[in-house]
């Protein structure tokens, strides 16, 4: 039964936190958690243009290599996220790759390398609105494969892998809290992921996987390791922080490219072959 309360959008289909409508922006979106780094994903396109800038969300458009796209801030964590993916939704957005920053939790992941999240264990909240915990949280194929092709092309070390998607920056990474307090449940967090070959810790992956699954919506996430959680090893840098927005926004262009090459042979998913038969 459809609900018959009024929906969060304003005239012309404008939407209530983004303050976009449709036709605003391309279907290719990167986003990253803070919208400082939106300028900075930019400076890797052939043209940029500031959109919009609605409290933690801010947009800009531009070219590159032939290729319209956007970026699109999502804010911190779950919920925000959330809104973030169900508006690029609403506007008609079909590709959204999470460009942001992790913490290691395998001691070979040195800080400044790259992580492609294919999966992610759901320790958030926001996507329990739409379904249990038992619904998986998974990047869709294509995005993985032009995510590992853009990091083979660029030559930046890389890893692929699951990450833990926590709501809690403090107690759900096992970070310091005030006057020392300790909960005995964080004594587990970090060697039992760990120990399920869980690669990374971040907050967003899990909400934007789960959403765009429901929502026929191609996702994918690449992280720069900020910190080693084993090796307690640290170096977040401006230069890996240009690592990984070059590497998605590459990516952007392998996946407009595999579209067409879908398009062209009429096939709904890409396969290393496809690029062959277009040459037959």
């Amino acid at each position: 039964m459809k609900n018959e309360w009024l929906t969060p959008i304003h005239e012309g289909g404008v939407q209530m936190h983004l303050r976009i409508q449709p036709g605003d922006i391309p279907g290719y979106v990167l986003a990253p958690g803070d919208p400082g780094r939106v300028p900075i994903i930019g400076r890797y396109w052939d043209q940029y243009c500031e959109v919009q800038q609605n409290r933690e969300y801010r947009i800009a458009k531009g070219r590159y290599q032939g290729v319209e796209l956007a970026a699109c801030s999502t804010g911190i964590g779950g919920p925000s996220t959330e809104i973030a993916v169900i508006e690029l939704a609403n506007v008609g957005v079909h590709t959204i790759i999470r460009v942001g920053t992790c913490a290691a939790l395998q001691e070979e992941i040195a800080p400044g390398d790259l992580v492609i999240h294919t999966g992610a264990v759901r320790l958030s909240g926001a996507a329990d609105m739409y379904v249990p915990k038992a619904y998986p949280a998974v990047a869709h194929y294509e995005i993985v494969l032009a995510l590992i092709e853009a990091a083979e092309h660029l030559g930046y070390p890389y890893h692929v892998g699951i990450t833990a998607s926590v709501d809690s920056f403090y107690a759900g990474e096992v970070n310091p809290l005030p006057n020392d307090k300790w909960f005995s449940h964080m004594n587990d967090i970090i060697p039992d992921l760990k120990n399920a070959r869980v690669l990374t810790f971040e907050m967003e992956a899990a909400t934007l996987f789960v959403l765009a699954n429901i929502f026929s919506l191609r996702a994918g996430s690449v992280c720069v390791v900020a910190a080693n959680r084993i090796t307690r090893q640290r170096h977040e840098t401006e230069s890996n922080i240009l690592r990984v927005c070059q590497v998605a926004t590459h990516a952007i262009a392998l996946l407009s490219a595999w579209d067409k090459q879908k398009q062209r042979n009429r096939k709904s998913y890409w396969f290393p072959a496809l690029a062959r038969l277009g040459e037959c």
